[in-house]
């Protein structure tokens, strides 16, 4: 299993999502219950009272103004995770109440921090502003997928599987074909791989969505922001169509694909996906297209991954897995990963009542 790094900040929902009814959501193992204040702020708690472990994200636990009324006996919480009311007794026993976490919303995203609340930098959070900018249509989703997150970001940092797991939707034969350039960072936990491919197949991905006829010219320029953030900059356009040298391309359809890799728990991933462009923004037809598409795409890596998992498995011990150039950025992830839980092993647990 790939180890946490808990000193990191994780996507634990979209902004959407998040609002006046309790949501419960893992992050690193750890439950969580989400809400937001009557003033639209959000709050993260540890989703078990105190008293008896009831989960604070299922009913009959409710808002009462900005405090969490307990279903089962009552005991309220307010927004730092401090018990205000016990039932039976006006006294609030000293120890009662839940940690809280560092929370921030940017990009639509809501992100928490669940290592040591004093090493929680907002400034840290890679941006993702395509998300929520004007000028630009996103559709999203998210799906649980039942494996190791290190397999997910696998995946992602190798596109040849293109080809071959999505014949049909995004992938063409010159995906695989096509060497890649691989950077890293390892300082700042960034991977870079990229794929240009001047003569190529149009799969149906962007064919029925853009109207371009024939072959194409495709880039896939991927940002691996480790531990949570995937950023893939795609730009298609009919074959023989550069950027200006000004930067201006007029011809050329560009999307951005973006990913939250949230470690849920060993061997359980939260993948949240997203598909803006700056293209047909008033299509309401394409939007519906990319929405449908890209989740099947994202349903066909599902499958694989939950199934690569029970796989591995059932491996012998000491069973060694081959490794070729198109894996050396998820190579690299590996790594930093690595030096990250290791950075973040023995870090404090969440402070009670910290913010």
């Amino acid at each position: 299993m790939t180890a946490f790094a808990r000193n990191q900040w994780y996507v634990a929902a979209y902004a959407h999502e998040v609002g006046r009814e309790l949501l419960g959501r893992t992050v690193l193992g750890e439950p969580l219950v989400l809400y937001r204040t009557r003033e639209g702020t959000p709050v993260v708690l540890h989703d078990r009272c105190v008293h008896r472990r009831y989960p604070l994200s299922e009913a009959p636990t409710r808002l009462d103004g900005d405090r969490v009324v307990c279903g089962y006996h009552g005991f309220t919480y307010d927004p730092t995770g401090t018990c205000v009311a016990v039932p039976g007794q006006k006294r609030v026993p000293r120890t009662a109440r839940v940690p809280s976490y560092p929370v921030v919303e940017q990009d639509s995203l809501v992100w928490v921090w669940i290592g040591d609340p004093a090493r929680a930098e907002p400034r840290a959070i890679p941006r993702a502003a395509h998300l929520d900018s004007p000028g630009w249509v996103t559709v999203r989703g998210m799906e649980p997928i039942d494996c190791d997150y290190g397999l997910l970001v696998d995946n992602l940092l190798d596109l040849s599987h293109e080809t071959y797991l999505h014949g049909g939707y995004i992938g063409t034969p010159e995906v695989a074909e096509t060497p890649i350039t691989t950077e890293v960072d390892e300082g700042a936990g960034i991977v870079r791989v990229s794929r240009h491919m001047d003569d190529a197949e149009c799969p149906p991905f962007y064919a029925e969505s853009t109207g371009i006829q024939g072959r194409i010219s495709r880039r896939q320029d991927i940002e691996y922001h480790a531990p949570c953030l995937y950023l893939l900059h795609s730009r298609v356009a009919p074959v023989g169509v550069l950027p200006a040298a000004d930067g201006s391309d007029p011809d050329g359809f560009h999307t951005e694909i973006t990913y939250a890799i949230t470690p849920s728990a060993d061997g359980k991933v939260y993948d949240f996906w997203a598909v803006s462009r700056d293209w047909a923004t008033d299509d309401a037809g394409v939007t519906e297209f990319l929405r449908k598409n890209n989740h099947t795409v994202v349903m066909q890596d599902v499958v694989a991954l939950n199934l690569l998992q029970r796989t591995l498995g059932t491996e012998r011990t000491g069973y060694q897995e081959l490794s070729i150039n198109i894996d050396t950025g998820g190579l690299a992830a590996r790594r930093i990963l690595a030096r990250l839980a290791e950075e973040g092993a023995g870090a404090a647990e969440p402070v009670a009542g910290a913010r």
